[in-house]
């Protein structure tokens, strides 16, 4: 069985047990962006939190997230973690928007991939997830999004190895599947909604998880 074969039966698996997850939550693309940030190394509840504050004092377009002063921002952000640190990757990231002429974020979407991709690599404090979590979820590219929930899934399963880096785990979907926006949005989705469900870190409940029937016997 090749591989886009093997991956699609997972994906349908995941899609009959769970259902349609409609993520990421967010009422704009810029609100999107601004929740991939916050939500590093932290739970969503923790950045939604942050969310929550910023939209309470307008702060979730580029010219109300502007108005802050550091120690206000750092104040709202609190309940992220990291609070001091992400202030400034959120002030990175304006400086990204303004240098690139985006008065929105969506005036970026008509940007190559590749090189819009390479260019949020280039701020301060947005790495590989980030970038393509923007990509993805604010931005309509077709990115395939992994984390370490891919990472654990898919070797529990024997299909990747375990010290897989972020861009070979990418390439592992992105080289075989259709490279459709609604697909890898979903298929992402998924594999969270799994991992944090039934693949969990410690006590996997791999009996009443929907991979179940993949597993090596």
């Amino acid at each position: 069985m090749n591989r886009e074969t093997i991956l699609m039966d997972y994906f349908a698996a995941l899609s009959d047990r769970i259902g349609p997850c409609n993520w990421w939550p967010g009422d704009s693309p810029f609100e999107i962006a601004i929740g991939a940030i916050l939500v590093q190394n932290t739970n969503w509840s923790n950045a939604q939190k942050a969310i929550n504050n910023l939209r309470d004092h307008d702060g979730l377009t580029m010219q109300g997230l502007r108005k802050f002063s550091e120690e206000k921002l750092q104040e709202l952000i609190r309940p992220s973690g990291f609070f001091r640190m992400k202030a400034a990757r959120l002030n990175n990231f304006l400086d990204f928007l303004s240098r690139n002429s985006a008065e929105c974020i969506t005036d970026l979407e008509t940007v190559e991939t590749y090189e819009l991709r390479e260019k949020l690599l280039e701020v301060k404090g947005i790495g590989p997830e980030t970038a393509d979590s923007i990509l993805l979820y604010a931005l309509n590219k077709p990115v395939f999004v992994v984390d370490a929930y891919t990472r654990r899934i898919f070797n529990r399963h024997m299909l990747v190895h375990e010290e897989i880096d972020y861009h070979e785990l990418q390439e592992f979907f992105m080289d075989v599947l259709s490279h459709d926006v609604n697909l890898f949005n979903e298929y992402h989705a998924l594999i969270v909604m799994t991992a944090k469900n039934w693949c969990k870190k410690t006590s996997p409940d791999c009996e009443k998880c929907p991979l179940n029937k993949f597993m090596e016997n």
